[in-house]
Formats: C-alpha cells, structure tokens, sequence
C-alpha cells in the first residue's frame, strides 16, 4: 500500500495513540501551510470541476477548455485538481490564454499523475486539504460532468454558501443532459422542504460558454470589484 493512501487510511480509522494522531497534526498542517504558501500569489481564480475520464473531442473536455480560456481571456488564473480530462482541458485553456495554470493534485494509489499544461503544481495527499485549496483560492466554480469526486466538490461547494461560510460565490454547471436528473432531484427536496426553493438560484445550469462567463464576470468581478489583470506565466520557482 502506497504511503499516502495509509496516512489517509489511518486519519479515518478511529482513535490512536495520543502520539500517533499528534503526527497526523503535524502532517495536515504541513500540508496546509505549503499549499497556502504556493497559491498566496496566484491571484484570483477561478475552478474547474470534472471528469479525469473525459478525452480530447468530446463535449466535457471540448466545453472545459473553451470556458478556461474565456475565464482566462477575463483576467483569472485557472485551478484544476492538476490530473487528465477535464482538469487537464482546464489547464490547457488558461495556457491558451496565458494566464497561471494551477493543480491540485490528489496522491492516489493509481498514481494520478499531473497534466502537462500546468505552471504550479501541488501534490497533496488528504482529500480534504486539497478541497480547502480549491475553496479558498477561488472565486467561482465551473462544474463539468463527472463522478463522486465531482459531485463532492459540487455540494460541498453548495453547502458551504447555503450556511454563509461563503458568500454570492458563483457556480456554473455546464452540462444539460447529463445534470437533468439532478435538477430534477433538487427539484424534489424543494417539495419534500429539504432545501428552499431560493437554494436553486445558488447555481446556474447552462451549455453556453459565454452566459457561463457572463455569469462569473457579474459576481465574481462585479460584485466584489476584482479588477483581474493579464499578465504574464511566472517561472514555477517564483510561486514556490
């Protein structure tokens, strides 16, 4: 069993010796520290979701792509969890636009290996302090289709601004068809009173690239008066 996998493992097993789980807090905390301290000076952000099984082609990588490099075209760096298919189209479409590429990659007994189209590139080894990196460096989230992972970073997302932990933080769902089905769920915890019905307006569903920019523009910039700027890739070392 591979390293990271065991201290992942042994974080969730329970109780430990008292000295056992004082080095686990030292672990997580290291790990905090060096993500904060490599992303201080990307500048505002904003996350792409999706996928790592999607190919060059097809809707999601094609779609992810185009809206990196538009959000790009707008001044933001883009941040990705660093791995292929649709985090990888992100990546490609901040390089597009020359703008910082940014990944998160997640240590995993597969050995998820990051993309070729990043200038910062963090590996981590808890899910759960990569998610704190793709929180609080951003802006906004765009959410491609994808699977369990996406669906965490999805709700947790959605939870985070329902309870005011953030706040008018904009997220994009692009994607119709394949999240047709869970509009259709949110629509039912409406009914049964499980959420308000005002909680539907905390995401935007679309296809269209640029309503999808549009939409990131008028929060994300707007509202809280960013004023990204183009600039140019900054050697890896100087982010460090």
């Amino acid at each position: 069993m591979k390293l990271n996998q065991r201290l992942e493992r042994r974080l969730l097993q329970g109780p430990r010796p008292r000295l056992r789980e004082l080095g686990t807090i030292v672990r997580v905390t290291r790990e905090l520290f060096r993500g904060f301290r490599r992303l201080h000076f990307v500048g505002p952000c904003v996350t792409v979701f999706g996928s790592a099984r999607v190919v060059e082609g097809s809707f999601e990588y094609d779609t992810a792509r185009m809206v990196a490099r538009r959000l790009g075209e707008e001044g933001f760096s883009i941040i990705t969890g660093g791995g292929p298919g649709v985090m990888e189209a992100g990546n490609r479409g901040a390089r597009d636009a020359g703008v910082v590429s940014i990944g998160c990659n997640i240590r995993l007994p597969h050995e998820q290996k990051p993309n070729d189209h990043l200038d910062v590139s963090i590996d981590f080894n808890y899910f759960f302090v990569r998610k704190v990196m793709l929180v609080k460096y951003s802006y906004a989230f765009v959410v491609m289709p994808g699977g369990f992972g996406t669906m965490d970073e999805l709700f947790e997302a959605l939870t985070l601004i329902q309870t005011g932990k953030i706040n008018d933080f904009p997220v994009v769902v692009m994607g119709t068809v394949f999240w047709r089905d869970l509009q259709e769920q949110l629509d039912a915890m409406v009914d049964r009173g499980m959420i308000d019905r005002s909680d539907l307006d905390l995401v935007v569903v679309t296809d269209d690239v640029e309503e999808a920019v549009a939409h990131i523009r008028r929060v994300a910039r707007d509202r809280f008066a960013l004023r990204p700027q183009l600039r140019p890739i900054r050697a890896l070392g100087e982010s460090k």
